[in-house]
């Protein structure tokens, strides 16, 4: 689109799912809208998200399910838009959806309904986006901001920034909102890759390179925090739910916790079953509550054989703590390549949890990944993107 005027209300750097959402609402309260991407296409991470089909939100999402340094900060804008107001917004265009797991929605066809969604709004509330426009700098004027962009010099009075964090940086990311806010006197924290696969040590994924695209559930904890979802063998290392959502709470040099079967009473029904079946072994064991390779690798890792009427109680009772507290040391994370989110951020005491204004810059807005507040898997984030995105839109 070509602007009719190089004067706006309000720019929008970043049009992914918090700055579309931000978008359309401030257009619809009649101000005059740019949407600015450094990208060719908008909301590319809505395409890619959930296998394609956009994990847009979840019905049980609360600030519990989300990680900062000022964890108070995402209670407000999460209570004022909540996630039944995003499904009434997608019902209301005719979206399909369906729950995966518990609160889980995703499309049914496509990730493309989102976007469309988004766009739709947009072009309703007049808000116009311009791709292919990078800003090379920001000043600060009396009424606003100038900024200096691919297509020319651009003004407004409100400048919200929506540029994402690191994550995959193939489609697109930058440290830009992080730079702004640096400019502007505002406190970025530490950032580091989150929901994201573990590496692990050569011994051990030489170990585990048999069970490659294995799955099978399991409790993962770490800083007690405890998962219980699948847990995936990867080729690098291990992935799947389970290991995405404890990574975030994973430091380097941290161990990983993991109760291999956790639907089990497993030391009581090795007993139960030395006593009833004393031939029966810990492979059998296994093999019944287990995906077959993953017992049989595992089993022999341990070097666990002859019958259970050959191991004592307290024998038992260390085979019963290895299997529900396997207890591994990964080297690293696959990182930003392949991470869902990034850690920390725009530090949120500097920011109003009403409108995400600047607290020293009152037309400054950061809203979405930018900002220190990082959700769960399992469409958390993307109820963030549209809560944020809401509470700056109302305002700015």
């Amino acid at each position: 689109m070509t602007a009719s005027t190089s004067h706006y209300d309000v720019i929008i750097i970043g049009a992914g799912a918090a700055g579309l959402m931000c978008a359309a609402t401030a257009g619809y309260r009649g101000r005059k809208v740019l949407v600015l991407d450094h990208a060719n296409k908008p909301g590319k991470k809505i395409l890619m998200s959930g296998g394609g089909r956009c994990n847009f939100t979840n019905l049980n999402s609360t600030p519990a399910n989300f990680l900062s340094d000022n964890p108070h900060y995402c209670i407000s804008a999460l209570k004022r838009y909540t996630p039944q107001d995003f499904v009434e917004l997608v019902d209301r265009h005719g979206v399909e959806y369906e729950e995966k797991a518990p609160g889980q929605l995703f499309c049914k066809d496509s990730a493309k309904d989102i976007l469309k969604v988004l766009l739709t709004e947009c072009e309703w509330a007049g808000a116009e986006i311009r791709m292919n426009t990078s800003v090379s700098g920001i000043r600060q004027v009396a009424a606003g901001f100038t900024l200096k962009a691919s297509a020319g010099t651009l003004s407004c009075e409100s400048l919200v920034v929506a540029s994402g964090g690191l994550s995959i940086p193939t489609m697109g990311a930058t440290g830009f909102g992080y730079e702004v806010a640096t400019q502007f006197g505002l406190t970025v924290l530490p950032t580091r890759a989150g929901l994201v696969p573990f590496t692990l040590h050569p011994e051990l994924k030489q170990q585990l390179a048999p069970l490659s695209g294995l799955s099978c559930p399991v409790d993962a904890h770490c800083h007690q925090q405890h998962f219980r979802e699948p847990m995936l063998v990867t080729h690098r290392g291990l992935s799947g739910p389970a290991m995405l959502q404890v990574s975030s709470y994973w430091q380097p040099g941290d161990q990983v916790h993991i109760n291999l079967l956790p639907a089990q009473q497993i030391q009581h029904d090795l007993l139960t079953l030395r006593s009833e079946k004393p031939q029966s072994t810990v492979a059998h064991y296994l093999n019944q509550n287990l995906p077959k390779r993953f017992a049989q690798t595992f089993n022999e890792l341990q070097g666990w054989s002859g019958p259970l009427q050959a191991y004592c109680n307290a024998e038992i009772e260390h085979i019963a703590r290895r299997l529900g507290d396997w207890t591994i040391q990964p080297a690293g994370t696959e990182g930003y390549r392949t991470a869902e989110v990034t850690l920390g951020g725009v530090d949120t005491r500097q920011l109003s949890s009403k409108t995400m204004a600047a607290l020293d810059q009152p037309n400054l807005y950061f809203i979405g990944e930018v900002v220190d507040v990082t959700g769960h898997l399992g469409g958390h984030n993307f109820q963030w993107a549209w809560a944020s995105g809401v509470a700056a839109g109302n305002v700015a």
